[in-house]
């Protein structure tokens, strides 16, 4: 499998302009542009309560110690999942945005409680999907970033608190495609060609950093790629597996998510619809070009599109105007600013040139 690094300072921008027609994001060799015609773009920081936004659902469930292959179980509830300044919570210590928590506070019945918001949409397709995240120092957690359908059409970006070495400067974050290889693995990615263990530079749990995957058209094949739209999940947990959560943690443990950025193609054909409808007449001003990264605390703006490449009316994909997507060469993770990782080496199906 081939690791490289690059220098990719990229950040979706809150929107000024119309963007009639899309999205426009620049490819990881800075020689073409793909163009998606949706967003969802939330700043948590700016957010006093959750139900503020309506694109996200705390959720409430509980996966079994079985189940989840665990010593614990798992119990989902939108009590750990809050914003600074809310009812009843006293988060001063806490930077601004949205808090999922871990809770140490464990009963008889051996249930961690977790934490875990969805996108309310679930017709999230090709895309580019990034968070501001900070996460926690306290050992025995698994944060995830991630894209679902069902267990066999997931790709992830997950951080698992007790593998954080500070006094040797060891800070892995595991990036996961759940297949029907994983599947037959028992749901251990680690032993199919979809899973990837990367060594990021710098301290995740210091202070904001952009994770940022992008899923996008016309560049792999293959039975592993997923098949439908999904949506997007945030998500904190622990069950005591020593394998993968560790713990459960001794002490709360909370990850801040400062924004949530995706400019995706909607895989529902009403929306397709529309979107295009909206797109009359292609322009420069009908394109917002999503600018790079200034600050993955806080969202910034964007920008009427420049410096694009002509417009080919004839080239369409999922329904979006994507006369800009043509030249990318890889399917590529793109982790805060430094790492990216071809999908075609983490064996998702066939790359195509």
């Amino acid at each position: 499998m081939l690791l490289f690094l690059v220098p990719l300072l990229t950040i979706a921008h809150l929107v000024s302009a119309v963007c009639e027609c899309g999205y426009a994001i620049g490819n990881n060799e800075g020689d073409g542009f793909s163009l998606f015609m949706d967003r969802l773009e939330t700043d948590f920081s700016q957010l006093h309560y959750l139900s503020q936004s309506h694109d996200w659902v705390a959720q409430q469930f509980t996966v079994s110690a079985k189940d989840g292959r665990g010593n614990y179980s798992k119990a989902f509830t939108p009590a750990n999942v809050y914003i600074p300044g809310g009812k009843s919570q006293d988060q001063s210590e806490h930077e601004d945005g949205l808090q999922l928590r871990v809770s140490s506070d464990i009963g008889k019945d051996k249930k961690v409680p977790a934490s875990e918001v969805d996108t309310a949409r679930l017709d999230l397709h090709w895309g580019s999907f990034r968070a501001g995240m900070k996460l926690t120092e306290t050992k025995g957690t698994c944060a995830a970033f991630f894209w679902y359908f069902n267990d066999t059409q997931e790709i992830d970006i997950e951080f698992l608190s007790r593998e954080f070495d500070y006094d040797k400067g060891i800070y892995p974050v595991n990036l996961v495609v759940q297949s029907k290889q994983s599947l037959e693995a028992g749901y251990d990615a680690s032993k199919t060609g979809t899973y990837k263990r990367v060594h990021l530079d710098f301290d995740p749990t210091d202070t904001f950093h952009e994770y940022r995957f992008d899923y996008l058209p016309g560049q792999m094949e293959g039975d592993d790629m997923p098949s439908a739209g999904g949506h997007l999940i945030l998500q904190h947990w622990s069950n005591g597996n020593p394998l993968w959560s560790g713990g459960p943690p001794t002490e709360d443990a909370v990850v801040t998510v400062s924004y949530v950025k995706a400019y995706f193609n909607s895989s529902d054909i009403q929306r397709q619809s529309f979107l295009s409808q909206k797109c009359h007449e292609y322009s420069e001003a009908s394109i917002c070009l999503i600018r790079d990264v200034t600050n993955p605390t806080l969202p910034g703006k964007s920008s009427n599109g420049s410096n694009l490449p002509p417009h080919d009316q004839d080239d369409e994909s999922n329904g979006a105007v994507s006369g800009l997507r043509a030249e990318q060469k890889s399917l590529s993770w793109s982790l805060n600013v430094i790492v990216a990782i071809s999908f075609a080496d983490l064996g998702l199906g066939v790359l195509v040139l």
